[in-house]
């Protein structure tokens, strides 16, 4: 976006268009804590960066997973017998996004994430004696996951004014879901860089700009749902809610407030943990974007949870943090 960018448009000239849709609020939460933010930072659905032409964004995401929670409730280890009583998720994500805007209204982005994620648990087996036995096992790996390509069509409007559109793409099994630890133990399904599944991806949005010219609202739905399933695992189907505000701090400087609700349904499968996956869950996600120069932005977003709900036992964070930065070619 050029230096001279419309007034209705300054809230969000810090940045570009981030991810796509469904990338921006992926909902992969699990029992053992496989997890990435949910904070919306699809800004083509804002009315940024509608002209044609070529957009690379890095991002990074920390979410450490340590406290256990049963329901709406804070857990401790072993209160509910498990075959495996989780301990803690440290999940470290890089998100690499190219996007391409064909023309105002169309457009293509594609998303890989790569994960570095740590998972320690207690293995409790019994013996031969009939005694428990009670054996602490943990991953550490960096692996590709689940690339993304979503398409996306704005139906009305432009920065001045309301604008609609909608994203459609596909999740691709990328990522793998046979990641082993030194010691040769497989990691659990929900833990893997990788579903193993394509899942198709849907959304709408609309971005009401207001009259002071200088901030706007937006509001998007998004649903993620896998077509089949593999190797005995099928993920829960995603869906989301994010709310936003943004507005023009100064020349340079931009805030960010959103609310980003999701639910994610049982996973299933043989090698799935159904008693122990999905969830519903709501953020408010604080944020602040910098120009540093023309076309070249960095961004920071906190999330921050309001409430959350689990089925079974499952690792949850206290904060999630994310930071960015965009270029425009």
């Amino acid at each position: 976006m050029n230096a001279c960018a419309r007034p209705a448009l300054r809230p969000l000239r810090p940045l570009l268009l981030a991810l796509a849709a469904a990338s921006a609020s992926p909902l992969a939460t699990a029992s053992c804590g496989q997890a990435f933010c949910s904070i919306n930072t699809n800004w083509h659905a804002q009315g940024v960066w509608t002209e044609p032409g070529l957009r690379l964004d890095l991002q990074y995401q920390f979410i450490d997973q340590d406290q256990l929670r049963r329901g709406s409730h804070e857990a401790s280890v072993g209160d509910v017998p498990r075959h495996h009583d989780e301990l803690r998720t440290i999940n470290r994500n890089w998100l690499g996004t190219l996007d391409y805007a064909i023309d105002p209204r169309w457009g293509v982005s594609v998303t890989m994430p790569v994960t570095s994620r740590s998972h320690s648990h207690v293995h409790n087996h019994h013996e031969d004696d009939g005694s428990i036995a009670h054996e602490t096992e943990a991953w550490n790996f960096s692996r590709v996951g689940d690339v993304r390509v979503v398409g996306r069509y704005q139906l009305m409007g432009d920065g001045l004014s309301p604008s609609a559109g909608v994203n459609f793409g596909v999740k691709l099994p990328t990522g793998s879901h046979k990641v082993d630890n030194a010691d040769g133990q497989r990691a659990e399904r929900s833990l893997q860089p990788g579903t193993g599944t394509t899942d198709g991806i849907v959304g709408a949005w609309y971005r009401l700009p207001l009259q002071d010219g200088d901030s706007a609202l937006f509001v998007q739905a998004m649903a993620q749902v896998a077509v089949g399933q593999s190797d005995g695992f099928r993920p829960g189907n995603q869906y989301s809610v994010d709310v936003g505000w943004q507005r023009q701090l100064a020349p340079q400087w931009a805030a960010f407030v959103q609310a980003n609700f999701q639910l994610r349904s049982r996973d299933s499968g043989i090698e799935a943990e159904p008693e122990d996956s999905g969830s519903r869950k709501l953020f408010l996600s604080p944020g602040l974007s910098y120009a540093i120069a023309r076309d070249f932005q960095a961004y920071a977003f906190v999330q921050l949870p309001l409430h959350q709900h689990v089925n079974g036992v499952q690792l949850t964070s206290d904060w999630a943090g994310m930071l960015g930065v965009s270029k425009a070619f």
